[in-house]
């Protein structure tokens, strides 16, 4: 068959690390799929993206038809089918989060320019740079000839460590948990909620709340450990999730490639226009999604309580907030 032809940014650095190999041995487009890898970076990580080269070279992939390494955007976009936007400015320390906004304002407008201006018009568009919701909205902003609805931003790996906590208080597998829901920004404001969410116990599916029987758990050190966990991993590791991150984009890219099992939904960051959930249009904001034929669709009709409107209210509040910022930064950069 013809090779997809995928781009990862920030190709150089360890998100990437580990993405890399997983995609190229199959892991994400399957394992009869030919791929052509496009790895972009800055110039100054060109001789280390050259070792990455050789590394992808010596794994002896049957899938890898070519590895293009380059700095260049007009290289790095052209004709591109998926493109997995990992690179972004990080939060250094001292800096605030309004100029973390503006230095990524400017990668993301020229990389959604980029696409634009290079890349099919039927290219889906995953971004994991944070801000991850903003830095999507920029670029899908600044790449007016591709639909809205290609784009999205990762909040697969909050998903999974939701999934993760209710498993491991429960002494059940990951698998066995399903249809939890990340709403919003992929932040420490993000509601995880498991009100919608079920659980395989012995062989019968109930609902999380029933099985766990701690309300109290579910709505305070459950929600405060998944929003949190980003910043316990760099506690613990000085370095920030990579191995996780990589596998929950392998999960997202999968999902839109081949579409979610029957009767799951997934997490992910997109466009809120036509949204039933009272969340503002225009913003980019995480909601359970299901997706078929490489087109995801908002899962609807699930009831709201008061506790959850809340939460939902808050986060797309910061989201308002960011997008305000970030479109001053965008009209005058």
């Amino acid at each position: 068959g013809e090779p997809v032809r995928v781009l990862v940014t920030g190709a150089a650095g360890q998100i990437a690390y580990s993405l890399l190999y997983s995609i190229a041995k199959g892991d994400v487009f399957g394992k009869e799929q030919p791929l052509i890898l496009v790895l972009l970076d800055i110039t100054p990580m060109m001789s280390v993206l050259e070792g990455v080269v050789m590394e992808l070279q010596d794994c002896a992939l049957p899938l890898l038809r070519e590895v293009i390494p380059t700095d260049k955007e007009e290289v790095a976009f052209k004709d591109l089918d998926i493109a997995i936007l990992v690179g972004s400015m990080p939060r250094r320390e001292g800096m605030e989060r309004k100029d973390l906004l503006k230095a990524n304002v400017t990668i993301f407008k020229s990389q959604g320019a980029a696409l634009d201006k290079y890349a099919k018009k039927t290219v889906k568009v995953v971004v994991v740079g944070n801000p991850a919701n903003t830095n999507c909205l920029i670029a899908s902003k600044s790449a007016p000839s591709i639909p809205k609805e290609n784009f999205s931003c990762l909040t697969r790996l909050d998903h999974n460590r939701a999934k993760s906590q209710i498993a491991l208080k429960l002494g059940v597998t990951a698998n066995d948990v399903k249809n939890v829901i990340i709403w919003g920004n992929h932040s420490s404001t993000q509601y995880p909620d498991v009100n919608h969410a079920k659980v395989n116990v012995k062989g019968k599916e109930v609902g999380v709340y029933e099985a766990i029987k701690d309300d109290s758990w579910l709505k305070g050190d459950f929600i405060l450990t998944v929003q949190q966990r980003g910043a316990a991993v760099i506690k613990a590791r000085k370095l920030s999730s990579a191995m996780s991150a990589a596998k929950a984009i392998c999960d997202h890219v999968r999902d839109i490639w081949f579409g979610t099992p029957p009767g799951e939904f997934v997490s992910m960051g997109v466009i809120s226009d036509g949204n039933s959930y009272g969340v503002p249009e225009d913003l980019l904001y995480s909601f359970p999604v299901v997706i078929k034929d490489k087109t995801w669709k908002f899962v609807e009709g699930l009831p709201i309580n008061d506790f959850s409107r809340e939460k939902m209210d808050l986060t797309a509040k910061e989201l308002t907030e960011e997008k305000e910022t970030a479109v001053e930064f965008l009209s005058s950069a």
